[in-house]
């Protein structure tokens, strides 16, 4: 005679609240998101720039010392990056530059830097040391207002970023 239990409804949200239910990646899907979120119009060049910032995060203290810790933490990346639609038209070329940047390629000019935002956006902080412009996004570390030598984004043109 098998015996059932009734679990109330509140003790399963309680137990389940941990799961994620499928919503679960791989460093590489993580990283995958990133690129596509972020530079998904862009060229290798502007996915890699991209994922090397998630690999500078990654080695330093102040953030997650994973891939998909740094990607998913709120108010840091794209809106709904861990969860919206990826296309898979796409997901080939990003997958291939994923790969790359988890297997320790990184963009030459990002060095240090940790941020980026839309090359169009105009900051009005006095803190940010521009190091590059690819792929629609201005890349900069953040420094001592005293130590930024370049305050603006440096020019890009046809694809060569100009210092």
């Amino acid at each position: 005679m098998k015996v059932r239990m009734a679990i109330p409804l509140a003790s399963m949200v309680v137990v389940l609240a941990g799961c994620s239910f499928g919503n679960r990646h791989s460093p590489l899907e993580c990283m995958e998101r990133a690129m596509y979120f972020e530079s998904n119009q862009s060229s290798r060049d502007g996915m890699i720039a991209v994922g090397s910032v998630v690999m500078n995060r990654v080695v330093s203290d102040k953030y997650p010392n994973s891939v998909c810790g740094v990607v998913g933490q709120k108010n840091q990346f794209a809106r709904g990056i861990m969860t919206r639609r990826m296309d898979g038209k796409s997901l080939p070329k990003v997958r291939e530059a994923a790969k790359s940047v988890l297997r320790g390629e990184r963009h030459p000019l990002i060095g240090n830097a940790m941020f980026f935002h839309s090359a169009s956006y105009r900051a009005s902080y006095d803190n940010m040391h521009y190091v590059l412009v690819t792929g629609g996004n201005a890349f900069y570390e953040r420094r001592h207002r005293d130590l930024v030598t370049q305050p603006y984004p440096p020019q890009s043109i046809e694809g060569i970023t100009r210092r």
